[in-house]
């Protein structure tokens, strides 16, 4: 570990701005510039974050990782709301965590909080009353804390084991006093523990296929193969196959493809929409081995609908096989999708 990094924070100016300041809602450029203003405002904060993880972070990751139980997120107001985002995103990367309003804390939600949690507090100024509740608890039965807050000197900061201090940044707000820049700060760090978190404990794809079922995320994530037409849906025919057949083939199943196949059922070739272009004037002579084009493209079935749908784009083809390879590299057809089973799902 290298040594720990000087506990010096660079500071962008806090003074408030002008607060009489209006756009006119005419003024296009204005609002643009102003646009721009709170983006690069924020920008430069989370500059300031990153330079200034220290030891302090690589604690807090391994307090977490160390914990038996959960880890329980806490804050008020806008900070509570990036509590709630934080502990979702810990439990949706393999780290169990969930969110406890500080003032329903004090009213015996206390006692979801026992031995062996971690308690994450989150509070710009670090002075937030209702948070004295459920540190007080913390302390006594020993869970300890990870504090995040701009003020080292506060009272969240000193109950806290390990104290991660948030940059002094204005907020975006001309007056200084709406939660813009400090919620994004908040927001960044939070996230910057899941995922060191979750790279630390070698949370994989199965992992978060399984946490996420549902919804996009699980879409993106389901095996090519849980939504692929299979069996007779499948556009097939052999190599001796007469190119009026292949068209009636790939004419009935509708996918703007054909798989030929050798007499044991693997896959030599596809005949597609441009192949029937590039021979269009010998197809009434031909046979699919003449027309084909061999050793096309083809999908795994363990692929993600996500990556494959991005092999598709890539090649700038509608339809794909997806195959299974014996020992021998031979491919034998497992199944086709379409670009239009992608949209289906909810992708593309």
């Amino acid at each position: 570990m290298n040594a720990k990094k000087p506990n010096v924070i660079k500071a962008l100016d806090v003074t408030p701005l002008e607060t009489t300041v209006m756009l006119s809602h005419s003024d296009d450029a204005a609002i643009l510039a102003r646009g721009a203003e709170v983006v690069r405002t924020e920008r430069e904060a989370l500059s300031m974050l990153e330079d200034s993880l220290d030891d302090s972070f690589v604690e807090a990751c391994r307090t977490i990782l160390g914990a038996k139980g959960r880890v329980i997120v806490t804050g008020m107001g806008k900070s509570g709301q990036i509590g709630r985002k934080a502990a979702a995103t810990f439990s949706a990367t393999g780290t169990p965590s969930f969110y406890v309003h500080p003032g329903e804390a004090a009213h015996g939600d206390l006692g979801m909080m026992v031995p062996g949690d971690v308690l994450l507090v989150i509070s710009n100024s670090g002075s937030t009353a209702e948070l004295q509740a459920i540190l007080f608890r913390a302390k006594a039965i020993d869970v300890p804390v990870i504090g995040i807050a701009s003020r080292r000197q506060s009272p969240v900061m000193g109950s806290a084991k390990v104290k991660l201090c948030l940059p002094a940044a204005r907020e975006a707000c001309r007056a200084n006093i709406a939660p813009t820049t400090s919620t994004t700060l908040q927001l960044a760090l939070c996230d910057a523990l899941a995922m060191a978190v979750m790279d630390i404990r070698g949370f994989t794809h199965d992992g978060m296929k399984m946490l996420h079922p549902g919804g996009a995320i699980g879409m993106r994530l389901l095996p090519v193969k849980d939504f692929m037409h299979r069996g007779l849906s499948m556009p097939l025919a052999t190599v001796e196959t007469r190119m009026h057949e292949v068209i009636s083939v790939m004419t009935s199943r509708g996918f703007g493809i054909a798989g030929i196949v050798d007499e044991e059922g693997f896959l030599l070739g596809v005949v597609t929409d441009g192949d029937l272009r590039r021979h269009f004037d010998s197809l009434s002579t031909v046979s699919a081995r003449e027309v084909m084009t061999a050793m096309p493209k083809c999908l795994d079935g363990e692929m993600s609908a996500e990556a494959a749908l991005e092999v598709l784009n890539d090649l700038k083809i509608t339809a794909a096989f997806i195959v299974e390879t014996d020992a021998e590299g031979r491919r034998k057809p497992q199944g086709v999708v379409h670009i239009h089973d992608f949209v289906r799902i909810g992708l593309g």
